[in-house]
């Protein structure tokens, strides 16, 4: 009975002389994050992808204006989920404040965030949604920032509405009052590409503009596989095709220069077909005000870095991931969008 005791008493104290340990650990970290600025580690799934160069380069603007709060150090996953599983373990070894994650393959999204979580470190995941958002909802210092695919699809759609209510004569090439696209999507199982699909067709059609899909390619939100699939396809169906609809820039500015091999998009309004994208990153801004492009959808890379920056120094210490900022959390609990508010557009039919 004794010994029994002594066991109990034994174990009382490793007990608490642990949790006594953990919580002068983290008193610790946190008084050294109210001192020093926080290392914060940004993993992206590859530096040429067009948006994500224009989110790094919005997070450098923050760390220069705030160098006594952050430091953000990045890593190109250069498309290869290895390659930045390998410099995440690394980085955990060597110890980081914060990951800020965009991940090369979603499907790892599991494994990668119980990595991160068995060393409490914060994580938010953003711009590539994880499939489900279980992994995220298993720990509960992880959160994941991106838009609303929805907004997204419904703007692009009205875009399209305009269009061929002021411009039918010319858009509708064979005069068959139909509205036919070809579209190029990101990826068949990533809801932001799906989602984006969906709307853009449900909202030209509830405008009641009769719709029909000429071919769908999915070009992972790549320049050159849409600057592929779109030379391929205009090729054999140039006739049939009045608009095309790409799910993000990248993908619209490959298919623009894939249509200026035809000689059409460079300006010349019997011999340009209209495409939109999303983002309106530098390089798909020019090609609209120089009549290439229709339009697109903004998704300002700033906001996208403003949310990086207050969510993730909230998860740093402690609070909130929303606490003193204008987001909000949606159904999930766990997701974070920010939304589209406008486009733009360039309507050089109309001219």
């Amino acid at each position: 009975m004794k010994v029994l005791k002594r066991l109990l008493l034994l174990m009382s104290i490793f007990v608490l002389s642990t949790m006594f340990l953990i919580y002068q650990k983290t008193n610790v970290r946190i008084l050294c994050l109210e001192r020093n600025p926080a290392k914060v580690s940004v993993f992206l799934s590859d530096f040429n992808d067009d948006l994500i160069s224009e989110i790094r380069k919005n997070l450098e603007e923050i760390e220069k204006k705030n160098d006594d709060k952050v430091e953000y150090n990045f890593y190109d996953g250069k498309l290869n989920q290895k390659n930045q599983n390998d410099e995440i373990e690394k980085v955990l070894e060597e110890g980081t404040d914060l990951i800020l994650l965009n991940i090369v393959d979603r499907a790892y999204s599991k494994t990668v965030i119980d990595k991160i979580k068995a060393n409490n470190v914060p994580v938010i995941l953003f711009n590539r949604e994880p499939l489900t958002s279980v992994p995220i909802q298993s720990y509960g210092r992880a959160i994941y920032i991106g838009t609303d695919p929805v907004q997204a699809g419904i703007l692009q759609g009205e875009m399209l509405i305009d269009l061929w209510n002021s411009s039918k004569k010319i858009i509708d090439r064979n005069n068959d009052e139909i509205l036919q696209y070809y579209i190029l999507e990101g990826e068949g199982d990533n809801t932001e590409a799906t989602e984006r699909t969906k709307y853009v067709i449900s909202t030209i059609e509830k405008s009641g503009i009769k719709t029909q899909q000429v071919g769908v390619d999915f070009a992972d939100w790549s320049e050159k596989d849409a600057y592929k699939y779109t030379k391929e396809v205009f090729g054999k169906y140039s006739s049939d095709i009045d608009v095309i609809i790409a799910n993000d820039d990248s993908m619209a500015i490959g298919a623009v220069k894939a249509l200026q091999e035809y000689g059409y998009n460079k300006g010349e309004k019997s011999k340009t077909i209209p495409v939109v994208g999303v983002d309106v990153i530098p390089k798909a801004k020019e090609f609209i005000e120089k009549g290439y492009m229709l339009g697109s959808v903004y998704q300002d890379p700033k906001d996208y870095a403003e949310a990086l920056y207050e969510v993730g120094m909230n998860l740093i210490n402690y609070k909130n991931p929303v606490a003193d900022t204008k987001y909000t959390l949606d159904d999930t609990k766990v997701s974070i969008r920010i939304p589209h508010t406008n486009y733009f557009y360039n309507n050089i039919f109309a001219k």
